[in-house]
């Protein structure tokens, strides 16, 4: 694994804090071997506990039935700690999205929202307790900088999601969990290695991992150009999303402060060569805000900074923006949106609306952590 990028780009800092109980989900396959065999168990069991973890979703020690009665609660609150707590639920959309606000073991508080659509499962997970970076419209950016997830709690929300999908909690009947995106609360890349390492985790087989397609994994970022480019260099496919937001350096750096440390050019060159190396074409994410970043000029210049880049490498995402309450940031007229659209399409730019759920239980990541602190 790629050591992770030098940044420094919190606002806000919680201070010291422990670190969470180590879990099975942070260690190796070596590790948890030795890790059984501390516990006085051989070390085939670390498979059988990969298998119920990852295959069968499961922590719960009396599901576990082909391990010794005697020693199984044992293992499993020695390396299965639970990491999250569920503190508030919310369902839109008849019950195919549902968004859970978690409380970690130290009090931090992440989100994480599943959808159901008719032919996939799609999880957006958080990978980090708020988030540094400050962009503008953001509510998650609101709340600065807690922490950085381990590796663990962002892998035990897909195991969590994983397993409300198999019981058939929502909609629709049991099904499984085909998509997982690095869109919920945090920079992803600004918490390289654990993100890296809960991607490796995603696309293993199991009972290594999850047994995900990398093409049905996405890492998003704001736009950070060193790491997008390690990225690119960890063989491993999954999408690449940048959430652009503004083709020129003077409202970006408005929107998003990190653009005065890597320009729209920088972060597009980045991305470009992401293509090249992976094959796998880059999204560009652009919350359309009214009077703000939505003016037809804006849509010509993002497809010519698009275009001058080469063809073919790029897909173009507007989206709705989810407005947060009290902020001045609300959703571009849709006439003007159409315009925008049209007008991207024009230069040849694959582009589709985001379909945009959850509105109506505060859907936008950040906005029932922030509940909590009103």
């Amino acid at each position: 694994m790629s050591e992770p990028v030098a940044l420094d780009l919190s606002t806000r800092s919680a201070g010291a804090r422990g670190k969470p109980p180590r879990h099975f989900a942070d260690l190796s396959p070596d590790e948890r071997a030795a890790a059984v065999t501390d516990l006085g168990q051989p070390a085939f069991r670390a498979r059988q506990l990969a298998t119920h973890y990852y295959g069968h979703l499961t922590t719960d020690a009396d599901e576990m039935t082909d391990l010794p009665a005697a020693s199984r609660q044992a293992l499993v609150e020695a390396l299965l700690p639970p990491l999250l707590t569920q503190s508030k639920r919310l369902t839109a959309d008849r019950g195919t999205t549902v968004k859970t606000l978690w409380h970690l073991f130290d009090g931090a508080r992440v989100e994480s929202v599943l959808m159901r659509y008719p032919h996939r499962s799609t999880l957006c997970v958080s990978s980090q307790a708020g988030c540094g970076l400050a962009c503008a419209f953001c509510a998650t950016g609101r709340l600065g900088l807690t922490r950085n997830l381990s590796t663990a709690e962002i892998v035990d929300q897909v195991r969590a999601a994983g397993r409300m999908l198999a019981d058939g909690d929502l909609p629709g009947g049991p099904t499984r969990l085909s998509n997982v995106v690095f869109m919920g609360m945090g920079e992803p890349l600004a918490n390289y290695a654990r993100v890296m390492a809960a991607v490796r985790t995603l696309v293993a087989p199991v009972p290594d991992g999850f047994g995900l397609s990398a093409r049905n994994v996405t890492v998003s970022t704001v736009g950070l150009a060193p790491a997008i480019d390690k990225l690119a260099d960890e063989g491993i496919p999954v999408t690449l999303a940048v959430s652009l937001h503004a083709p020129d350096d003077e409202l970006r750096g408005e929107l998003v402060p990190v653009n005065t440390r890597w320009s729209v050019a920088q972060v597009l060159d980045s991305a470009r060569r992401y293509f090249e190396r992976t094959g796998r074409r880059v999204s560009i994410e652009y919350a359309l805000m009214r009077d703000v970043n939505d003016q037809a000029w804006r849509a010509d210049l993002l497809g010519e900074l698009l275009n001058a880049r080469g063809r073919g490498w790029v897909h173009a995402n507007p989206i709705p923006l989810n407005p947060v309450p009290g902020s001045r940031w609300t959703a571009s007229e849709p006439s003007v949106e159409a315009e925008f659209v049209a007008r991207l399409r024009a230069h040849g730019i694959p582009t589709t609306v985001r379909d945009t759920r959850g509105s109506e239980i505060d859907g936008a990541c950040g906005q029932l952590a922030g509940q909590e602190d009103e």
